[in-house]
């Protein structure tokens, strides 16, 4: 079956307070998007990559390209006005019957034993998301204040979302909702049941500074992913 990887790299970098949006600050001798990239190619040198960026950051993403002699075969597809929307024209690219894992490009820490779960099971039974349980006690808020909640019953997901071709490029033909957060809920709205495999702690996504530092430091240790 064929493989592809549609890795979605639209950050500015607001919340990281850089000029340089955060898929291609430095960590471990190079931008984070590459090693994100390096990680499915690892995985399976033959998974088609896709790598969907905003228009106007494709020149530096050639220059970066060159400056770290960084080699890895992928296609470049323009993003859009939201995730949504970069997403649908990543898919709008694929014209194959297969599997398609949608990552987010700052998600550099993702390991191979993950990657492999979500596209075994997807293969299985359509879809796959990877999910970790929080550590920490959780409150919800309510009507009358808060109230505890149990921690087992939470799940808190990450990418890659893996999903048949056919499957997903059929949901991403509705209309965009606000409450279209992630792929997952994407393909949830077209009746489809979401199933959920084991992730990967280091698995964080880079949005803020002390993201940066912890995956740092997640690389200076070899973390064994």
């Amino acid at each position: 079956m064929k493989l592809y990887a549609l890795i979605v790299a639209g950050g500015r970098g607001r919340r990281m307070g850089t000029d340089i949006p955060k898929q291609y600050l430095e960590i471990a001798g190079k931008p984070v998007l590459m090693h994100t990239i390096e990680r499915f190619f690892t995985y399976d040198q033959s998974v088609e990559i896709i790598i969907v960026l905003p228009g106007d950051q494709l020149m530096l993403w050639d220059e970066l390209q060159e400056k770290y002699s960084f080699n890895i075969p992928h296609e470049i597809v323009k993003g859009g006005t939201t995730r949504f929307f970069s997403v649908k024209n990543g898919l709008e690219s694929i014209d194959s019957q297969g599997l398609v894992a949608i990552h987010d490009g700052v998600r550099p820490l993702v390991s191979i034993d993950t990657i492999k779960r979500c596209f075994e099971t997807a293969e299985k039974l359509g879809n796959a998301i990877p999910v970790t349980s929080p550590a920490d006690t959780l409150r919800i808020l309510t009507s009358n204040g808060n109230a505890s909640v149990d921690r087992m019953q939470i799940k808190l997901i990450q990418t890659p979302q893996v999903f048949r071709t056919s499957l997903i490029k059929k949901a991403y033909q509705q209309n965009y909702l606000p409450e279209f957060t992630d792929d997952a809920t994407v393909l949830e709205k077209t009746g489809e049941r979401i199933n959920l495999v084991e992730g990967n702690r280091e698995n964080i996504k880079i949005t803020n500074p002390e993201d940066l530092i912890i995956a740092q430091s997640l690389f200076t240790i070899k973390c064994d992913l």
